[in-house]
């Protein structure tokens, strides 16, 4: 079974729960979450062109996983603890002094500097990973 939540202007879920069916058509989306057999995966960002949808891939999934191995070390939690790139800072338990912190853990595996005003964006693990691509690109 998998899942798709997408959400724009407004927010809409379909599922799939033959393996021959397929999404034949979105409007209004922005980005996706997947979830294929309780497996989720990173936010997807959606483009189109004049007659075509395109999706792209916000981050990649090592970026998000190195991203959830530092939030883990910086928060000090448990290594099987349950963090995906939906996961908030703050529902694992992070104030801003945390978040300073991962920031700056972030800054050293990555070799990037985020400015004050990047950094202050970030919310979820696949925010930071998507910033971390963003400035890799850059660079």
């Amino acid at each position: 079974m998998a899942s798709v939540t997408g959400s724009s202007t407004f927010t809409a879920s379909l599922s799939c729960h033959k393996p021959n069916q397929t999404l034949t058509r979105a409007a209004n989306f922005n980005a996706v979450s997947l979830a294929v057999n309780g497996k989720s995966f990173p936010s997807l960002k959606l483009s189109s062109a004049p007659s075509r949808f395109q999706v792209s891939c916000a981050a990649t999934l090592e970026t998000v996983d190195k991203v959830c191995h530092i939030v883990r070390k910086q928060l000090a939690l448990p290594e099987d603890s349950a963090v995906t790139g939906e996961s908030k800072f703050a529902s694992l338990g992070a104030d801003s002094l945390d978040t300073v912190e991962i920031v700056m853990g972030l800054e050293e595996e990555f070799g990037i500097s985020v400015e004050e005003e990047s950094a202050q964006t970030i919310s979820t693990v696949q925010d930071a990973a998507d910033l971390i691509e963003k400035l890799i690109s850059k660079k």
